[in-house]
């Protein structure tokens, strides 16, 4: 499969979860990948089993310096960047009322600012990439479903996800006429590690959790990463090349309703 065949791409917060998946998916499809991420066993160790044409680069995306830093080893280690997916960021859940500053400032640092200090970092890569090739370059977000809905007791997040649809749309404006799309990945709650720190109190038992929120989404199965993981794939192909601006859920048919 050649989807990404020529294309370089980099994937913050790639060592596991939804961008372990995307990582596996680009790869798949030709490109190849720097990942990015605060974990170094697991990035160093999937960056291994994938072998040629996928490094991996220690990265937290909160620091400037080290986005400025990741961006570097890709240009050293592939010669250019083509795709941006800005996957890294972390839950919380928990009263808005009762939240101290370090964690307002946590949460969003995690969730939103450090997606906006990597794409800065990356602009200038992707503005030569865009440049050199007839379809242009691409950043990828993702955002959460709790981007373009909202849940009771995840207000900050909430808040962060949201932001990051705003600054899609604006960006997809920005910077088309430099030939960079920009969209954004909503997911629904996946079958993850994070997944009980999405499920809090819907039950004691996890299999008792999943099984009630599976409920709760019309197709009736449970998200896997795969399944963000196709849509990124989906967004960042020539595909989609006439698709710029939008915030894609990932949900099973839960915004329908």
């Amino acid at each position: 499969m050649s989807r990404l065949a020529g294309r370089v791409a980099l994937v913050t917060g790639g060592a596991s979860g939804l961008g372990e998946a995307t990582v596996r998916r680009f790869r798949a499809e030709g490109a190849r990948v720097m990942v990015a991420d605060i974990d170094a066993a697991r990035g160093a160790a999937l960056a291994a089993a994938l072998g040629e044409g996928v490094r991996f680069v220690r990265c937290d995306h909160t620091r400037r310096a080290e986005n400025e830093a990741a961006v570097a080893a890709t240009l050293a280690a592939f010669g250019s960047l083509d795709i941006l997916h800005n996957n890294a960021g972390g839950p919380f859940a928990g009263a808005f009322e009762s939240a101290d500053d370090a964690t307002l400032e946590r949460v969003v640092a995690v969730n939103l600012m450090g997606v906006m200090k990597m794409t800065q970092a990356a602009l200038p890569a992707l503005r030569d990439a865009a440049k050199a090739r007839e379809s242009g370059a691409a950043i990828l977000f993702t955002s959460s479903l709790q981007g373009i809905k909202a849940r009771p007791n995840f207000s900050i997040y909430t808040v962060a996800k949201h932001g990051i649809v705003g600054l899609v749309r604006s960006l997809a404006l920005e910077l088309a006429p430099a030939g960079i799309r920009v969209n954004a990945i909503c997911p629904t709650v996946t079958e993850t590690p994070m997944l009980p720190k999405f499920l809090p109190g819907m039950a004691d038992d996890m299999a008792e959790a999943r099984r009630r929120f599976r409920a709760t989404i019309p197709l009736g199965r449970m998200p896997e990463p795969v399944d963000t993981a196709n849509a990124a794939l989906f967004l960042a192909s020539d595909e989609a090349r006439l698709i710029t601006g939008v915030a894609l859920p990932v949900d099973g048919g839960q915004m329908a309703g």
